[in-house]
């Protein structure tokens, strides 16, 4: 139902049918009130579920065999899901119900997030795979720049992927120079 939920707010904004969100998760309209029953409760839902899924994955690619490798597929999926969510929170923007109960969720979720990025972070620092001048906080709105630089290049993945790969490069540490002296 969440995922249902997503796509047809997405595509209609806080006025679509829960009719049609009921009929695309191939269930009842009174299934869907039944656990939700309001469009905010469901609104709320579809963002708590996004904010777990993602943070879930900060915490197992900081246990991967190689945390660097889960570092930069974290950066890369947590980018790309964003953007799905800047087009969904547009959606629903207009709605200052929904986008309340929307805030509580993303400031009730966020610190478990906030702090799953920074133990990957610091893995993949303490690996040598990210370079060590970079704290939690910009990384977020590394990762916040470069969502909203994927949606200006639109459905271009060779224009994703450059982007992408010069911020993978901007984030991997680089050999200093050795001074003469």
């Amino acid at each position: 139902m969440l995922a249902a939920a997503e796509q047809v707010f997405a595509a209609a904004g806080p006025s679509a049918s829960t009719e049609e969100l009921a009929e695309l998760a191939g269930v009842a309209i009174g299934t869907v009130f039944r656990h939700f029953p309001t469009k905010a409760a469901l609104i709320e839902a579809v963002f708590m579920s996004r904010l777990r899924e993602i943070t879930a994955y900060a915490r197992e690619m900081a246990t991967a065999g190689d945390v660097g490798a889960g570092f930069f597929a974290f950066f890369t999926e947590a980018v790309k899901q964003s953007t799905v969510k800047h087009a969904f929170t547009d959606a629903v923007d207009s709605d200052d119900e929904v986008m309340a109960a929307v805030r509580t969720a993303i400031a009730s979720a966020g610190a478990d997030l906030r702090d799953a990025m920074g133990d990957l972070l610091t893995r993949a620092q303490q690996s040598g795979a990210v370079r060590p001048d970079i704290a939690t906080a910009e990384l977020i709105g590394l990762m916040i720049g470069t969502s909203r630089a994927l949606e200006q290049v639109g459905p271009d993945q060779k224009g994703q992927q450059r982007i992408l790969t010069v911020l993978h490069d901007g984030l991997t540490p680089r050999p200093r120079p050795e001074s003469s002296t």
